[in-house]
């Protein structure tokens, strides 16, 4: 009898896998489905927001073509102005759970495009040299196909379009941290957020994920040397500033080779110098740009540390003045493992097992990052590289090209992971 009872149970615990087995099946393939039929569409966005690029806080036509499209689309709610020029959505389940955030940035970068593509940008000097623009493509691609599958949502799925992603001009406010000012994870409370981006040195078709620490930490600063400005003949008259400079940017250096333990990633760039008005005056004034990343609280503190000893005593050594500022961009861009280990199933269902990879830490960063602090987040990248069509070439470059045979598996990737996460919730 005992025997019986055991075999009926093992039968039935059988049967409601299977069961849901087959309605997962059912809902992977109305996803596959559904993204089918929204390429185009996601593929005609992509294109105009990347022939009408706008700046980071600049992002006023961008946010109101998203509204635009969200509306006609149909989502349940929509509020503009987050955070400057954000968009935020609601798309209400027909059953009830809890609910689950999907993001994108809109912002573009103040690059030149050179990539001759019929849909290059019409603003000069600026560019979607980030992949912004398939990132909002993808998620409005994603919002299409959950408001058609509101049967089979327990829950609600927030949709977040955020500005200034690419950092906030000075003295204003805005990107990630401004949007959590504001409320994005409240009203409906967000429990947990998604997140992805586009990798050229990933081939299409693949994602790449990783548990723990994705993305570096990063610290902005800048450096103004003062020195004397005299006249380029007569240089002892003066206290040069660049030559200072030039020191300095070498002296910097030693803090990743020597400074920092070296099984422990770091990185010290000066991305801009501006300095003199003309070409026989040695100048008052030099200013420098650069950004500090790391992986590790102690690294960056260190690194921090050394930088501003090493550019105050190597500019005394040359007779200047040196003002350093330093901004906190953002934190270290942390998948939670738990969720992570969970979330992998939806990779795996959206791509396929031998089409997801695991992937090191990279030294970019992401103000996704600014979330994750605050509620367990997953951030994945989208491979997006085809050596045939010539999308090869790295982000933040003017030649940068995406393979838009990409964007189906993104908008499956969004979709899978907000709808196995809210019905494993939901199933608690």
């Amino acid at each position: 009898m005992k025997r019986r009872v055991i075999g009926v149970l093992v039968v039935l615990l059988s049967l409601a896998a299977s069961s849901r087995t087959v309605r997962g099946d059912d809902v992977l393939r109305r996803v596959e489905e559904l993204a089918k039929q929204v390429t185009p569409q996601v593929i005609e966005w992509r294109r105009d927001f990347h022939s009408n690029p706008e700046l980071s806080n600049r992002e006023v036509r961008t946010g109101r073509v998203v509204a635009e499209r969200l509306r006609e689309i149909g989502v349940d709610e929509i509020k503009t102005g987050v955070a400057h020029n954000g968009v935020v959505a609601l798309i209400r389940g027909k059953k009830p759970g809890p609910t689950v955030a999907l993001r994108a940035d809109m912002d573009a970068l103040p690059i030149q495009e050179e990539t001759g593509l019929p849909f290059a940008s019409k603003n000069p000097g600026v560019m979607h040299a980030c992949g912004h623009d398939s990132h909002t493509a993808m998620l409005l691609g994603a919002a299409k196909v959950l408001v058609q599958m509101r049967d089979q949502i327990p829950g609600t799925g927030k949709l977040i379009f955020q500005p200034a992603e690419e950092g906030v001009p000075p003295g204003e406010e805005g990107g990630a941290r401004l949007m959590i000012k504001e409320g994005v994870l409240d009203n409906p409370k967000v429990p947990a957020i998604f997140g992805l981006h586009v990798n050229p040195n990933l081939e299409t078709g693949k994602l790449a994920y990783r548990l723990g620490g994705l993305m570096a930490s990063v610290d902005r600063f800048t450096i103004k040397i003062t020195g004397k400005q005299s006249h380029a003949a007569m240089p002892w008259q003066g206290v040069d500033p660049i030559v200072a400079s030039a020191h300095i940017i070498t002296a910097v250096q030693t803090i990743a080779s020597r400074k920092i333990d070296a099984r422990q990633p770091g990185v010290v760039s000066i991305c801009i110098i501006k300095a003199g008005t003309a070409w026989n005056i040695i100048p008052r004034e030099v200013v420098m740009e650069g950004t500090i990343r790391s992986h590790d609280l102690d690294v960056r503190n260190k690194a921090a540390e050394e930088f501003k000893r090493i550019v105050s005593q190597t500019a005394a050594a040359n007779g200047v003045k040196a003002q350093i500022a330093f901004e906190d961009y953002g934190p270290v861009t942390w998948n939670d493992p738990e969720l992570g280990k969970k979330t992998f199933a939806s990779l795996v269902r959206a791509a396929g097992e031998k089409n997801v990879l695991e992937t090191q830490p990279v030294m970019g960063g992401e103000d996704f990052a600014h979330y994750a602090q605050k509620v367990p987040g997953f951030y994945i990248f989208l491979g997006v590289r085809n050596e045939s069509i010539g999308a090869v070439h790295a982000l933040h470059t003017p030649k940068l090209l995406l393979d838009e045979a990409a964007f189906p598996l993104g908008v499956k990737a969004h979709c899978l992971m907000a709808l196995d996460y809210l019905r494993r919730e939901a199933g608690k």
